[in-house]
Formats: C-alpha cells, sequence, structure tokens
C-alpha cells in the first residue's frame, strides 16, 4: 500500500515563527509520497517535508521566488492512479467539469487555495480533493491534512484529517 500524505496552503516563511504542527510530523511519519498544492511560500517546507518522503507539489499565488523550482500544475502516476495538482481550481461552480476538461486522465485532482477541505467525487469519477490547510484554519473549525491509500492502482481512502 501506497500513504500519500497531503498538503496545502502551509504558508510557512523562511526565519519565521510559524511551523508545521506536531499532528502534521506524526502523520508524515510512514509516508511514502507527500503532495503539496502550493503556497508553500518558502523552500524551507520543501526541505522539511523531503526528510519524510519524496514530495511533489505545485506552484501557489504567494510563492513569490519559487516560479523556477515549482510547476503550475503536475500530473504524476501513484502506483497506477493518476493525480494531478494545481493551486487554485477556480470558482467552486463548475470546479468539476473544468477539472475534468483539463486533467482528464487523472483519477484524483489535488488542489489548494481556497483553505475549505474538499473530497468530492468530479465528472466520470474523478475525485476532487483538497486537503485545507494545517497553519492556516480561516473559517474552518481546525486545520487539516490529507491522506490517500493506494493499492493494487486503486485509491482504497481518500480522508480529510483534523489537524489538533
Amino acid at each position: 500500500m501506497l500513504r500519500v500524505i497531503v498538503l496545502s496552503d502551509t504558508h510557512i516563511r523562511k526565519g519565521g515563527s510559524r511551523r508545521l504542527p506536531d499532528a502534521v510530523y506524526r502523520a508524515l511519519e510512514g509516508a511514502d509520497v507527500v503532495l503539496h498544492a502550493g503556497d508553500l511560500v518558502s523552500d524551507v517546507v520543501l526541505d522539511d517535508l523531503a526528510g519524510f518522503a519524496p514530495v511533489k507539489a505545485v506552484l501557489g499565488n504567494n510563492d513569490v521566488g519559487l516560479e523556477d523550482v515549482l510547476p503550475i500544475e503536475l500530473s504524476v502516476d501513484l502506483d497506477g492512479v493518476g493525480v494531478a495538482m494545481v493551486h487554485d481550481s477556480g470558482a467552486r461552480t463548475g470546479r468539476a467539469a473544468r477539472m475534468y476538461r483539463r486533467f482528464p486522465e487523472a483519477d484524483v485532482v489535488v488542489f489548494g487555495h481556497s483553505h475549505i477541505p474538499w473530497n468530492e467525487p468530479g465528472v466520470d469519477g474523478q475525485l476532487l480533493f483538497n486537503p485545507g490547510s494545517p497553519t492556516d484554519r480561516r473559517r474552518q473549525p481546525s486545520g487539516t491534512l490529507g491522506i490517500l491509500h493506494i493499492k493494487d492502482a486503486r485509491l482504497t481512502k481518500a480522508a480529510i484529517l483534523p489537524v489538533t
């Protein structure tokens, strides 16, 4: 089984006092892959996450200075499951059709930007997945992160977990 930790919108500045919550570090233990859907804000987060597992990340609108490091969108194969990533999926209205048009081969589309967790089916069985933010919950009851389990080329679990 492939255990994937999904993050977005961590907004951690180099030299700042904000850090990933302890619950994120606990979740990262035993991760096979880490996906980050943008707004890392600095490469310090990439370095931190890479200490746990290989990291795949995309550029967010606040990732100034990372334009030469991160792509705007990314598609990866995780043990036979196609995962597409983009920071901003646009407005909620029309999102499912828009993401399917943009990433027709993806089984899962991971996105961020809104800080609102989202784990819903889209068009033709495509999963739309926003892990929310573990560090900037905004109007959510708690910070959140996502977890995906993949086994035998199938997504067997997709969950949003509170970060407390």
